[in-house]
């Protein structure tokens, strides 16, 4: 009882002082890195004069040290909504980032760059999350007004380098590969080196260099996803379920790993399960084609003929060179016995795979 009196008496004494001594204070606090009592003063100004985006900005800034960015990204986005400020932007888009929303971060990054475009931190923050979306294209764009710059350093080449070669640019991302490997050797010149091998089809020694990636940096965002596919295409799908498992360590709310993790989910017929991972692919590639189509398998195999439908059709109206929507969909066409719309689509099915073969090398050799 004694104890609790106390405690009242010292929080009514603390909320007694005048604003600008709490401020003084909360900064101080903030400076010398006592971030709890820093968040507890801004807190008790804020009380007093909620109208203050500096001090929520502040306070934003000391809650995301703390590692509590969810706290952090409601007050910036407050301390925005009475005053525009880059600064305070950059870090509502870091705190997007930080909790792997990267939509949200992309768009606050490119709000950033609209009025800061030479901001080295928003740039690279933008071209890895378009990286991250699989915008390939618009890393490319963005960075090659910086590569020949002197400064441009080695986190453009890798970004560059890896945004081309998945692009399939692979010649010009070889260019930076070797510039990379010249730095000596490294997990990066290595992710780098394995994801130019499969674009050539080259699965083996892209399980090598993978395989090396992982060993001298296995938090290299990205690197166990791509060793988990290397691994899942040269046969070794244990290896690759516990590759994607590793990669979602590190980052739950990795694209690759979460849609690849979820097929194979789905072929053990652990549907729901899948479906989790399904969803936080989505998470990162909103509206993704590949992703709804695995969820609409999964509807097929359950019997949600109605949900699959709608999906397909959808995918199918937006990606129609998507050869496996549409053989699914006539699929679902023929189990709801509608033959006309089933052989419309085997039609579709016949024609692309006729055009698909027409662009084999060696085809019109004759």
């Amino acid at each position: 009882m004694f104890r609790a009196a106390v405690i009242l008496l010292a929080s009514s004494a603390f909320a007694s002082q005048p604003p600008e001594e709490l401020l003084k204070h909360a900064i101080a606090a903030h400076q010398s890195g006592d971030i709890d009592t820093a968040i507890r003063d801004y807190r008790a100004f804020l009380k007093v004069q909620p109208s203050s985006p500096g001090v929520r900005s502040n306070l934003g800034a000391a809650l995301a040290r703390k590692g509590d960015f969810e706290a952090a990204i409601d007050e910036y986005k407050k301390a925005l909504e009475q005053a525009d400020n880059t600064s305070v932007r950059l870090n509502l888009a870091l705190a997007y980032y930080k909790t792997s929303q990267i939509v949200l971060a992309a768009t606050e990054l490119e709000n950033v760059r609209r009025v800061q475009p030479a901001n080295r931190q928003a740039v690279l923050l933008l071209a890895d999350c378009y990286l991250r979306q699989g915008e390939n294209a618009k890393v490319v764009s963005l960075l090659n007004p910086i590569e020949k710059q002197a400064d441009a350093g080695m986190a453009v080449s890798y970004l560059l380098g890896t945004a081309l070669i998945r692009d399939n640019q692979v010649q010009r991302g070889q260019v930076i590969v070797d510039r990379i490997l010249k730095q000596g050797d490294s997990a990066e010149a290595n992710l780098l080196l394995g994801t130019t091998k499969m674009q050539v089809n080259d699965y083996s020694g892209a399980r090598e260099d993978l395989a090396r990636a992982v060993k001298l940096n296995p938090k290299l965002p990205g690197v166990y996803s791509y060793y988990g596919l290397a691994l899942l295409v040269t046969g070794d799908v244990a290896g690759a379920t516990e590759a994607f498992r590793s990669e979602l360590k590190t980052d739950p709310n990795d694209y690759a790993a979460n849609l690849q993790l979820g097929s194979l989910l789905r072929q053990e017929q652990k549907y729901e399960e899948a479906r989790a991972y399904f969803r936080r692919a989505l998470q990162v590639r909103p509206g993704d084609a590949a992703v709804r189509y695995q969820a609409a398998s999964i509807d097929l195999t359950q019997g949600n003929l109605e949900a699959a439908e709608k999906q397909l059709e959808s995918i199918v109206k937006e990606t129609p060179q998507f050869t496996e929507a549409h053989v699914t969909l006539a699929t679902v066409y023929y189990r709801q016995k509608r033959k006309a719309e089933g052989d419309r689509e085997r039609a579709i099915v016949q024609k692309l795979n006729a055009d698909a073969q027409a662009r084999q090398p060696g085809v019109n050799a004759q």
